[in-house]
């Protein structure tokens, strides 16, 4: 098998959605940061709308996206939230994959913090294989076959081989 045809986690994405600024905000940006291990971007909201009392460029989300070995840390922990179980449906047809955990305090090392409270977030998982990065990039952009794609089961079996998940 080619060494460019093994599937690999390219990135891992963390998003909170808190839908409002303030105090439970700038609490929830500092929690993502002491669970990440790095600064979280602000997400700001594209529009407004008075139904849900946001304004436009008021900050409502927080993302943090992490590589390589810190990915690898932090996705063995968020399996190790979901008892390493995923349903099938979470897995998209380009091997990508997302998941939620409902509760920060389901990661292992984590804990409650009254002044805190409880927030969830979103788990983001992109998986690729190494000549990726000639579809991606700026100069000299390249197509690449569609044998190369990640594909769903592709994804599913790299899931279960290398970190043992469940998928159900």
């Amino acid at each position: 098998m080619n060494v460019n045809e093994n599937p690999k986690v390219l990135k891992v994405t963390l998003n909170m959605g808190l839908g409002e600024s303030g105090e439970r905000y700038t609490k929830a940006e500092k929690l993502l940061g002491e669970i990440a291990g790095q600064k979280p971007v602000r997400r700001l909201a594209h529009q407004t709308n008075r139904d849900f009392k946001i304004r436009k460029n008021e900050p409502i989300g927080l993302k943090v996206t992490l590589r390589k070995q810190k990915a690898l840390a932090f996705l063995k922990r968020a399996l190790e939230a979901r008892a390493h179980t995923i349903p099938s449906s979470c897995f998209d047809e380009r091997g990508n994959l997302s998941f939620g955990i409902k509760e920060h305090i389901d990661l292992p090392g984590v804990r409650y913090d009254p002044g805190v409270g409880i927030y969830g977030l979103d788990v983001c998982i992109s998986l690729g294989k190494s000549g990726n990065r000639i579809r991606e990039r700026r100069v000299q952009q390249k197509r690449i076959k569609a044998g190369h794609h990640m594909k769903r089961e592709e994804s599913i079996e790299f899931m279960r081989e290398s970190f043992g998940v469940k998928i159900a």
